[in-house]
């Protein structure tokens, strides 16, 4: 049972990433240049600097509470070395002129070429949130996981770990003899986590960029029964009934409405009878209305071409038929939902 103490010093360094990451988010602001509000935006509220600092503890506190009740371990996830946290700081604001430049220039800005990237997906070569290289690059990957933190202020480590709550219902009394699949594993930080939690559990990660899994496989060093396979997630190259549980992260609002479909499918194909996915993803309209505005916002500020189709997506008919909804739980500008497979 953690005491008094540990609270203490999961708050201390929770303070810290929130004013690191957060500090920078609103210095970025402040020497980029917005995009204008669409037409369709102005006049429409969004909630102001003090409402996300107030969220952003609540997702904290809830964080705590999970900690607090056994559902996972207090993480290990401050600042790292300070030479790391100011050089990932310094490569973070040295490439945002380069951002700036794609968000106010042409479309074609956007795109990776197809003479370099070709043998990727059409829709997978993109510069998304206007990053150097989109996700194809080994610069690309070291700088994303800084990248997404100053963007949600610091939250998006709490955030991803909310998925380890209906994780742990699925994995109870059978960890050790279970399988489960990460779709759209990036960078490893959502298996990092799982592993520290379930050191004994096999988990696959499976990602389209072979530079964003070389940074997986540092972080999984540590553990064994780890393995991660370069794949695209609507064509998955593994065997039907696979795996006990799946996890899909940050994942569907990056894939146009078709893809979204056949992924649901083959996720189906590789999970168990009665096997649990784990679903993170953002906010959609009407789950938080004080943040609609901003969420219909966010794809033209940072470069989603598919996020605004997410919006608009009902996730139960999207999963269904096939898998039944279980657990939903709201997690700052994300929200967490479980489904069972059907038999």
């Amino acid at each position: 049972m953690p005491s008094a103490l540990d609270k203490l010093a999961f708050d201390a360094v929770q303070a810290m990433r929130v004013s690191w990451f957060f500090g920078q988010k609103l210095l970025a602001a402040r020497v980029s240049r917005p995009v204008p509000l669409p037409e369709s935006l102005r006049g429409r509220p969004m909630p102001d600097k003090r409402r996300l600092l107030s969220d952003l503890w609540t997702l904290i506190e809830q964080d705590w509470r999970n900690i607090e009740g056994g559902y996972y371990a207090r993480p290990k996830d401050g600042l790292g070395s300070p030479f790391e946290a100011v050089r990932s700081a310094i490569d973070f604001f040295a490439d945002l002129s380069a951002v700036e430049r794609r968000r106010h220039g042409a479309h074609e800005e956007r795109i990776l070429s197809e003479v370099h990237y070709g043998g990727y997906p059409r829709y997978y070569r993109q510069k998304f949130h206007f990053q150097s290289d989109g996700y194809l690059s080994a610069a690309s990957a070291k700088r994303y996981d800084h990248q997404v933190e100053v963007l949600f202020g610091g939250a998006a480590a709490a955030m991803r770990r909310q998925a380890l709550v209906p994780l742990k219902a699925a994995l109870t009394g059978c960890a050790a003899a279970a399988r489960l699949l990460d779709v759209g594993c990036g960078t490893g930080h959502f298996l990092r986590e799982v592993k520290a939690n379930y050191p004994r559990l096999d988990v696959t990660g499976l990602d389209l960029s072979a530079h964003y899994l070389a940074v997986a496989r540092r972080e999984l060093r540590p553990w064994s029964r780890a393995r991660l396979v370069v794949g695209a997630a609507e064509s998955m190259p593994f065997a039907d009934g696979q795996f006990d549980a799946t996890t899909c992260i940050y994942l569907f609002h990056e894939l146009p409405p078709g893809v979204r479909r056949s992924v649901v499918r083959e996720i189906r194909r590789v999970l168990k009878p009665a096997g649990v996915l784990v679903f993170v993803d953002s906010l959609q309209p009407g789950d938080e209305p004080d943040y609609d505005a901003m969420l219909d916002y966010f794809p033209v500020a940072f470069h989603e071409p598919y996020y605004a189709s997410y919006l608009r997506e009902d996730l139960d008919r999207l999963w269904s038929p096939g898998f039944t909804p279980d657990q939903r739980v709201p997690a700052y500008f994300s929200k967490v939902v479980s489904y069972r497979r059907d038999s």
